[in-house]
């Protein structure tokens, strides 16, 4: 048996009544989360990115969960997220043809998140963007963001709530572009380089 040295904070493991919640990890996550896009569908983008803390560290147990219209800016009205089987209630997956645009992936442990969905489309005057919920420890109430997707820039420039923010700031809305349908978006909760977040009444 493994004696722990409990004189010294450095040898002793955080448990939750020495962190503060909420805690993510337990029933929340659920397999392929993160492939929100029918498999073999021509629009696919990946998505991936890292969640930071106001130090730039990034967190292994944070949830992004994405919700996005289909390329033609239509949100969907399907069903089929998180089937599961009527009999037993296990967990069915995605059925793999229908899409919902509503995905939620779990950080590993380097606070990594992966998705693969559609390349949303414009929706009235906004240029296209995913919107985006952060949940956290630490965090007692969620955080909203989005995704805009470069390549337009009189769009981006047009955009209601982009054009109302310090060019500085506004980056922190826009993924990156890493080449063959990827894009990296990193959420910085809070520091400098802190992601816009966005509040709803």
């Amino acid at each position: 048996m493994t004696k722990i040295d409990t004189s010294r904070p450095e040898t002793v493991l955080p448990t939750p009544s020495h962190t503060v919640g909420p805690f993510y990890g337990h029933a929340l996550p659920f397999p392929g989360g993160g492939d929100i896009a029918p498999v073999g569908h021509p629009d696919t983008i990946a998505l991936q990115g890292y969640v930071l803390d106001g130090e730039g560290k990034p967190l292994p147990d944070a949830f992004v969960e994405l919700w996005g219209p289909d390329p033609d800016g239509d949100l969907p009205q399907v069903d089929g997220s998180m089937r599961r089987d009527p009999a037993g209630g296990g967990f069915l997956g995605r059925n793999g043809v229908e899409f919902t645009g509503w995905g939620r992936i779990q950080t590993d442990v380097n606070g990594h998140w992966t998705a693969r969905t559609l390349r949303p489309g414009a929706r009235g005057q906004s240029a296209p963007y995913l919107s985006v919920c952060v949940f956290a420890r630490g965090l007692l109430v969620h955080l909203f963001t989005r995704i805009y997707l470069p390549g337009d820039d009189a769009a981006l420039a047009a955009d209601p709530l982009l054009s109302q923010l310090p060019e500085a700031r506004r980056d922190t809305l826009i993924a990156r572009a890493d080449g063959d349908g990827t894009y990296r978006f990193d959420i910085r909760l809070q520091g400098e380089g802190e992601t816009v977040f966005l509040e709803f009444r």
